[in-house]
């Protein structure tokens, strides 16, 4: 079978940026020396890429998880083109077949299947799809949107006047030229590349598959620190129209927590959530599945199978009830229907699913212990 055709302008920017990235920064770095200046400033230039990625190219366009005021949408456009990853359309359009053809090889442009050095770069160091190039009827969408349209047509200037306009000023306020180059133009350009690719990679291999086991994404809370919470990925491949990645307080994910903050300086609106309910049945799904499989070979399997079996349809009945008597709850107090909501007879109702809820949580849990 015929190779596809080397995209030779592609492997000449990463190859010769790497090698910059690997050898003359180091080298840079001992003979003459970086400035705390010049390394905050490299730090905000890669976060200002990988949020232009994160909060723009992905949740913003590619998945419609939120919409953004047009200043926003700017800054994200002309930090996309910053960090040198295509245009807004060409990205999301990528993407979004990515989602709906997931670990399809030949079809997913960038399958986990077809290994790691693929998914992480190697489909884009050669024409697998050429076709991508002229097709946009999945985004049509966002050629609706006066910004990402003006960013696609004018992608090539952009891309050089941020990746080297931005250095070279601040080289020539700064007075080191050669610093901010190769710290703000290179290494920063390399950094960016590569802790987006491992989204693609990284993040389809290595970690828990929480909520789904359809297809190969994985959540990785080590990841979501290099990617700006974007390592949740088995969340996110499940949940796709979330603004949210790493849903819990506790997890890392700067680019859910700047969406937010957005909104209450009216920047951002119209936040898209998943229902709890779904995202908890989604949960216990695939702890079921988990346990079914570990006692598959007990000698008792079909007698434990049922009563695991029995136990998780309980808790799911629980669930169920718990969350659409909340729901009553939650609009009692919005619509003031109740004129006190604290001491009605909801409220009592509500408690006492909370207190059920709690009790089968714990039988549930006690199943699993004595099956591990």
């Amino acid at each position: 079978m015929k190779k596809p055709a080397i995209l030779w302008l592609n492997v000449f920017v990463f190859s010769i940026t790497f090698l910059i990235a690997a050898i003359a920064v180091p080298y840079r770095a001992y003979t003459h020396g970086f400035d705390t200046t010049e390394i905050i400033a490299a730090i905000i230039c890669f976060i200002y890429c990988g949020m232009s990625i994160t909060a723009g190219y992905h949740r913003l366009w590619s998945h419609r998880t939120y919409q953004a005021h047009w200043s926003l949408r700017i800054i994200y456009a002309l930090g996309g083109a910053f960090a040198l990853q295509n245009s807004a359309l060409h990205w999301s359009s990528d993407h979004r077949i990515h989602h709906k053809h997931v670990d399809k090889n030949h079809v997913d442009p960038y399958s986990a299947k077809m290994g790691f050095w693929h998914s992480h770069i190697g489909w884009m160091l050669r024409d697998h799809q050429p076709e991508r190039y002229q097709d946009y009827s999945n985004v049509r969408d966002l050629q609706k949107d006066a910004i990402v349209m003006w960013q696609h047509k004018h992608y090539l200037l952009l891309t050089i006047l941020m990746n080297f306009g931005v250095p070279i000023l601040f080289g020539l306020w700064h007075g080191d030229m050669l610093n901010s180059l190769l710290l703000l133009g290179v290494l920063r350009l390399v950094l960016s590349h590569h802790t987006t690719f491992f989204i693609n990679s990284l993040a389809h291999v290595w970690g828990k598959q929480t909520y789904t086991d359809k297809n190969t994404a994985r959540d990785n809370g080590f990841l979501a620190f290099f990617t700006f919470g974007e390592g949740y990925h088995n969340y996110h491949h499940i949940f796709e129209n979330d603004y949210r990645n790493g849903i819990r307080w506790w997890q890392f994910d700067p680019t859910k927590w700047f969406i937010k903050a957005c909104q209450h300086l009216k920047l951002t609106s119209k936040l898209r959530v998943t229902p709890e309910d779904k995202i908890e049945k989604a949960r216990l799904s695939m702890v079921l599945l988990r346990n079914q499989k570990k006692i598959a070979a007990h000698p008792n399997a079909e007698l434990l199978l049922e009563k695991l079996q029995h136990e998780y349809d309980e808790l799911i009945h629980k669930v169920n009830e718990f969350y659409a008597l909340r729901k009553a709850l939650i609009a009692s107090k919005r619509d003031k229907l109740i004129a006190d909501v604290e001491n009605s007879d909801i409220m009592a109702q509500y408690q006492e699913i909370k207190r059920r809820l709690a009790e089968q949580q714990r039988s549930w849990q006690h199943m699993l212990e004595n099956l591990a």
